[in-house]
């Protein structure tokens, strides 16, 4: 059966990969998107004192500041901006269209056990750990709360095996350079903020799915772990999240363009 699944998806990723009308890497860093996680009628993860769907606007705009700031020739576009729900094909249609040279999306973590903490970056890619699972499982069931999301996602099952393995493959192409941000992101949070960097990871995650440039999902802490969600909750806090997402990307851009 695993050998079947394997062929399965190699042969998904093929077909996807071969009419991908994007395939040439980019070499330079001249607009991103960042995506605030959830919104509006979807909070995303609730802790004891805060919504995700807060926390992670509030880092996605302070996080675009500074980039307008500090690095001029870099065009920044939100997928949101308010506390408005925004379907997740549509933050994918949005990078898409502005034909961005990366994408960032902005998340808040959580789990049954409240001692877990720790950030970890995710790019696309088929993992085995069901830890992993879980995440774009919980990511993914944004796509419940939209009309006739089988259609709008090719019958894409958020609960089916089978669709993560269909999207695995489809940003293989930009892969490469999606790694690099997202080590040049847990990177700083290690480094930098002498945050638990839990690494980068791969898993299959709709809002990433039909992007077509490097795409990193950022999972900035716990709330499920108190003293993490008071962290996120501070002004401080965000802006130390803020502050290292920057300098992620002023260092993944200054790799890329120095090529």
């Amino acid at each position: 059966m695993k050998t079947i699944l394997y062929i399965f998806a190699i042969s998904v990723g093929l077909f996807f990969t071969s009419y991908n009308t994007l395939n040439k890497m980019p070499n330079k860093v001249k607009k991103i998107v960042i995506d605030a996680g959830h919104g509006g009628k979807d909070p995303g993860c609730i802790g004891k004192n805060s919504k995700e769907k807060d926390l992670t606007l509030a880092i996605a705009l302070e996080f675009g500041a500074l980039v307008n700031t500090y690095l001029k020739d870099v065009e920044v576009i939100y997928t949101r901006k308010t506390n408005e729900f925004v379907a997740l094909n549509e933050r994918a249609r949005i990078a898409n269209k502005e034909q961005a040279d990366l994408f960032i999306s902005i998340h808040c973590n959580a789990t049954e056990f409240a001692e877990t903490e720790g950030t970890e970056t995710y790019v696309m890619g088929l993992n085995s750990q069901n830890e992993n699972l879980s995440v774009a499982i919980r990511e993914n069931s944004a796509i419940l709360q939209e009309n006739n999301y089988k259609t709008q996602y090719d019958g894409i099952d958020p609960n089916s095996a089978v669709s993560y393995i269909i999207m695995a493959n489809y940003q293989q192409t930009f892969q490469t350079n999606s790694l690099k941000m997202a080590n040049q992101i847990e990177t700083q949070f290690k480094h930098k903020l002498q945050r638990n960097s839990r690494g980068v990871k791969q898993s299959s995650f709709i809002v990433l799915w039909k992007t077509s440039m490097p795409s990193v999902l950022v999972e900035t802490g716990f709330l499920s772990n108190p003293k993490e969600e008071q962290f996120l909750k501070t002004d401080l806090g965000k802006t130390q999240i803020a502050a290292s997402l920057y300098r992620a990307l002023r260092d993944y851009k200054s790799s890329i363009e120095e090529k």
